[in-house]
């Protein structure tokens, strides 16, 4: 590189003769300076980027990996799920399909225990009606028994001569020995 800088300086003595000096001449210098600078960037320059693109397209390149990594276990997780989505929405319909089932019957074995239980109470209050008869025709009877004792013992205590109570006292002997 320096020799290439030399090269050029002296080939511009040579082609002026005035000797070294300095060029005023605006686009003869900075074309010359913007050469040396293009040839110092090519020169080193080209080492250190190509190890930057090389680094940067590696890192690129390993991105794209991870990246297609994630897409490809995203993909394999969404599908599982898919699948435990697909499952539960089966179970669920299952234990739809068993509840409205069960509830069929319960609701069949509640009317049944319901008519049972209807039964039973139109048995029940039968039988408290036929007790209730009988205790009411039972207390008639003793009703009844005790007027009628009560009508006797009254006739019997205004009028009962000695003839009339043979004769009573002879019939219910007759009564009890006869039959």
């Amino acid at each position: 590189m320096l020799n290439t800088v030399l090269l050029l300086a002296t080939e511009a003595m040579e082609g002026t003769e005035k000797g070294f000096g300095l060029d005023f001449n605006i686009l003869r210098t900075n074309l010359f300076n913007l050469a040396i600078l293009v040839g110092v960037v090519v020169f080193y320059g080209r080492k250190v980027l190509t190890n930057i693109l090389a680094q940067r397209q590696s890192k690129i390149a390993e991105t794209i990996q991870e990246a297609e990594e994630r897409n490809q276990k995203a993909s394999s997780a969404l599908a599982v799920e898919q699948k435990k989505l697909a499952e539960s929405k089966i179970e669920a319909e299952k234990i739809v399909a068993t509840a409205k089932e069960r509830a069929k019957s319960l609701a069949a074995e509640i009317a049944a225990k319901a008519e049972v239980d209807v039964a039973r109470m139109q048995e029940t209050a039968a039988k408290n009606l036929g007790a209730e008869q009988e205790r009411v025709m039972m207390e008639l009877r003793q009703r009844i028994a005790t007027l009628a004792m009560e009508s006797v013992e009254s006739k019997l205590k205004g009028g009962l001569d000695d003839s009339t109570q043979q004769g009573l006292i002879d019939r219910s002997l007759a009564q009890l020995g006869g039959r």
